[in-house]
């Protein structure tokens, strides 16, 4: 069986997209070409990929298994085609780096501006993503960088990802100030004991974050001798602060999203124990390719300057915590 790749594109094109008017838009084709392809694809194949219902089309179990597959399968293929773009001496290519919101916010922009000003040829594509959804498409082959964090009880990542440190990221905890009262304020904590400053908020509602986020919490909690009541739960660092900031709740925070965005009327104070680690992650066998390479190169200088601006007096700056890291790999962890 060969399967023509233009048609398999259109089909992963239709898999994330939902319509064929959308899928068409989104390649640049007419509708009757996306329907010919399809129709071409199931040929080839001898299955049945996708379904009529009303108006629009539905894929079917083989459409979906063989548009899951093909995601893969062209992510590797844009990413060889990259790849020998950026041996010609990085004067040309792409490189696509996927990362987590505070990370967007604080040193990869001046990563990305590095790197434009080092190697202006490349074409530099940046996604948002929290670390699951990131090392996925990484995996898939859809980015060549992936920035991700780590907390101590974060299980290992799977086999081929390797992971050079950045840098490493304390927890703070935030409260609201003494006007949005209703809550206990961050000023009646006792002493600088973890269990002291999380357990004076043990009756409080709480903030919890991404998936990774949340469980770091919960340890936090649990090692305090409580488990907290989570009122609401968003990845939106930005929201979160404002609803502490109107005594809806505490969070926990890393220190990067308050150096990306600090509300005026919150409180915070460094929790002692490990920070959360943030890596840039990059999947198979070294040496990376040229361009990837550059990217991490720049990620590395780049996070030198994160973490300044948090402005509040809790502690020294995440800058001042990190050194310039030799790039090697740490498999699984």
């Amino acid at each position: 069986m060969t399967i023509d790749v233009v048609r398999l594109r259109v089909l992963v094109a239709l898999a994330r997209a939902g319509t064929v008017t959308a899928a068409a838009r989104e390649l640049h084709y007419s509708q009757p070409s996306v329907s010919h392809h399809l129709a071409r694809l199931e040929a080839e194949t001898g299955a049945k990929l996708v379904q009529r219902v009303g108006r629009g089309v539905r894929l079917t179990e083989a459409g979906r298994l063989l548009a899951e597959r093909g995601a893969e399968i062209l992510g590797r293929l844009d990413a060889a085609s990259d790849e020998l773009s950026a041996h010609v001496g990085l004067r040309a290519g792409r490189v696509r780096l996927a990362a987590f919101p505070s990370a967007l916010g604080t040193f990869v922009p001046a990563a990305a501006q590095r790197l434009a000003r080092e190697h202006p040829g490349l074409d530099l594509r940046l996604m948002e993503a929290e670390p699951p959804e990131a090392l996925r498409l990484l995996r898939a082959g859809e980015v060549d960088v992936a920035v991700v964090f780590r907390y101590g009880g974060t299980g290992p990542e799977d086999d081929g990802v390797r992971l050079v440190h950045l840098l490493d990221d304390p927890s703070l905890l935030v409260a609201p100030g003494a006007a949005a009262s209703g809550l206990v304020t961050l000023g009646t904590a006792s002493g600088s004991d973890l269990a002291a400053d999380v357990a004076a908020y043990a009756d409080a509602p709480w903030i919890a974050g991404c998936e990774r986020c949340r469980a770091h919490l919960l340890a936090l909690c649990a090692d305090a001798g409580f488990e907290p009541r989570v009122s609401f739960t968003t990845d939106d660092y930005v929201a979160v602060q404002a609803m502490v900031a109107a005594g809806l709740g505490v969070a926990v925070l890393p220190r990067l999203a308050l150096s990306a965005h600090r509300h005026p009327d919150v409180l915070t104070r460094e929790l002692p124990g490990p920070a959360r680690r943030v890596h840039a992650a990059t999947y198979g066998e070294p040496p990376d390719p040229p361009a990837t390479a550059a990217l991490v190169a720049a990620l590395l200088r780049a996070q030198l300057g994160a973490g300044d601006g948090a402005g509040d007096g809790v502690g020294p700056s995440l800058s001042s915590s990190v050194a310039l890291q030799t790039a090697v790999p740490v498999p699984g962890s």
